[in-house]
């Protein structure tokens, strides 16, 4: 398929293709659409910003479209189940473009915000529902939604889902739906959980991998940096300085360390905006909307809250924590080098980080390209088997002097006080020395006044 006409979609369709500047079809998207417009499920593996999202919202846009459409409120006819509040928001507002000129509406539910908002949207017809796990519950325990006539399931994102621990959630919400079903299990990287997951969800699913499993874009440069904890900070704002960089996303391990290095920047004087799980919803999505605008030239984010963002011509992605979870590694990094435009990826890795460089490098089958800063890179080595090893330097040994006994003294003598009363010796002329015209009193009774 070369041009998205052959796909026989409609016109609102082809029309809404259009306004989105889409000229022909991606590789995940010549891939999935004919399997799924036939009726197939799909297990599909393919990087970060393909065009994967496309790919399965059109085809299902197109099959509903070509139901009959009942009188009165519609049932929920496809749900698209998502990892993250973030990820959610970004899916429905692309369902949205898509249905901008056919007669399908959508509703997007997840947790952080007020429910009455949604609870009001599911009053009304809704065709596709995009949702994440928790709100999902709480608005069906509400008795707010059905799913009961659901014809297709997405699971978008299924490895996050996974790492997130949603297994438990996915096998309730598959008793929530009927049987019989179209579904779809769209993953960045592949793994055994993957596999094993699919025999739960798919029915002789058809597999489409527009690339090697967990593989990182042909058009990224990767660029690796060994250095000292401490300096991480001080060679980040260099970077920053010297290569004029206008926008860039900043991965952290921890809420704290994208609060702490957050703080950094804003002492720098550097514009930035932090997101992670304890921020409110509002907040971050207008820390989003600001860094999308280029409000801000610094994004400081946690995998979980950064999952799937999607930000065009995105140029530079900073790992400032290595990531523990090589697959992680995979999504970050996919957030720039989208659509075929390059990209720039730098990681920055201190001693107790390397295991971790090494383990990405393997799952990627990719080396990145070791950069030396003479300032704040520390010396590296590379092992037999081709790993990263810190060099620690070489510490002459000592044998340890014996330690010298410190001579025993004596305790001193206990001198014994005297038991003998000291007496003051009255002296018979101290008080005449005092005073020269004191009389000394006689002896003897003293006589009163008469």
């Amino acid at each position: 398929m070369t041009s998205f006409e052959e796909f026989g979609f409609s016109e609102g369709l082809l029309k809404s293709i259009e306004d989105k500047g889409y000229r022909e079809p991606s590789p995940i998207q010549r891939e999935s659409i004919p399997a799924i417009l036939s009726g197939k499920d799909i297990l599909a593996t393919a990087q970060t910003g393909t065009g994967k999202t496309a790919a399965f919202v059109l085809p299902i846009l197109q099959k509903l479209i070509q139901q009959e459409r009942p009188e009165g409120k519609r049932p929920i006819k496809a749900l698209i189940l998502i990892p993250t509040r973030e990820l959610a928001l970004q899916v429905g507002q692309s369902v949205n473009a898509y249905a901008a000129h056919v007669p399908i509406k959508q509703a997007t539910i997840f947790g952080g915000v007020n429910a009455k908002p949604q609870i009001k949207a599911l009053s009304r017809s809704v065709d596709i529902l995009v949702a994440t796990p928790g709100r999902l519950f709480d608005l069906s325990e509400q008795k707010a939604l059905s799913l009961s006539e659901v014809e297709f399931l997405v699971l978008d994102e299924a490895d996050r889902m996974l790492d997130m621990g949603f297994i438990q959630d996915i096998v309730r919400i598959l008793k929530m739906i009927p049987e019989k079903r179209q579904s779809l299990l769209f993953s960045a990287t592949f793994s055994p959980e993957i596999k094993e997951l699919t025999k739960d969800v798919l029915t002789s699913p058809v597999e489409v991998k527009v690339a090697s499993d967990n593989a990182v874009a042909e058009n990224l440069d990767q660029h690796l940096y060994f250095l000292k904890k401490s300096n991480k900070a001080q060679l980040l704002m260099y970077l920053m300085s010297s290569g004029n960089w206008e926008q860039v996303l900043i991965f952290t391990r921890t809420k704290y360390g994208a609060d702490h290095l957050y703080e950094k920047l804003q002492d720098n004087h550097i514009p930035a905006v932090v997101i992670h799980g304890k921020k409110t919803q509002v907040v971050r999505n207008k820390a989003l909307a600001q860094f999308k605008k280029k409000a801000v030239k610094v994004l400081v984010a946690t995998d979980v809250a950064a999952r799937g963002l999607d930000i065009k011509e995105l140029p530079h992605v900073v790992n400032f924590d290595v990531p523990n979870v090589p697959e992680d590694y995979v999504h970050r990094v996919g957030r720039t080098g989208r659509a075929g435009l390059s990209g720039h990826a730098v990681t920055l890795t201190c001693d107790e980080e390397v295991l971790f460089i090494n383990r990405i490098e393997r799952l990627t089958q990719s080396k990145m390209k070791v950069c030396y800063d003479k300032k704040f890179s520390i010396k590296i080595d590379i092992n037999e088997d081709g790993d990263y090893v810190t060099c620690e330097p070489e510490v002459e040994v000592k044998p340890p002097k014996p330690k010298k006994k410190k001579a025993v003294m004596p305790p001193p003598l206990k001198k014994k006080k005297s038991k003998v009363k000291k007496v003051k010796m009255q002296n018979p002329m101290e008080d005449l020395y005092k005073n020269p015209f004191h009389k000394p009193a006689k002896k003897g009774k003293s006589k009163g006044k008469k």
